[in-house]
């Protein structure tokens, strides 16, 4: 079975959405009180969740005429946006060491895709 281009870009623009998923829980974790109320009226947390559901209807899609063993590395493409996401939203540091996690994570999406040749 060979992976179409369809199915990787569904994998790739869920990542994408699911990073913002992300985003929106670390936004709404800094008001969050430890109550019920707190939770329900958190509008962020809530675009957080609404996020993640969304990514994964794109997963789900892309996997139905896919390869997961090619597919799902891609899910960690989610890291790179969500490390840029963090430097522009909440002026979080950009590491040497954040970049060579990120160099290793784009190799092994690279060598992994190598194999649907």
């Amino acid at each position: 079975m060979i992976t179409p281009l369809s199915s990787i870009l569904l994998v790739f623009v869920g990542s994408f959405f699911g990073s913002f998923g992300a985003v929106f829980l670390k936004a709404g974790s800094g008001s969050l009180k430890l109550n019920i109320k707190s939770f329900l009226l958190n509008w962020q947390l809530h675009a957080g969740i609404f996020f993640y559901l969304l990514s994964s209807v794109f997963f789900v899609l892309g996997l139905k005429k896919g390869e997961l063993t090619i597919l799902y590395p891609l899910v960690s493409l989610g890291y790179v946006w969500t490390l840029i996401w963090s430097r522009i939203f909440f002026h979080e540091p950009l590491t040497r060491t954040k970049f060579v996690g990120l160099g290793t994570i784009l190799l092994g999406v690279v060598v992994l895709n190598l194999g649907n040749r």
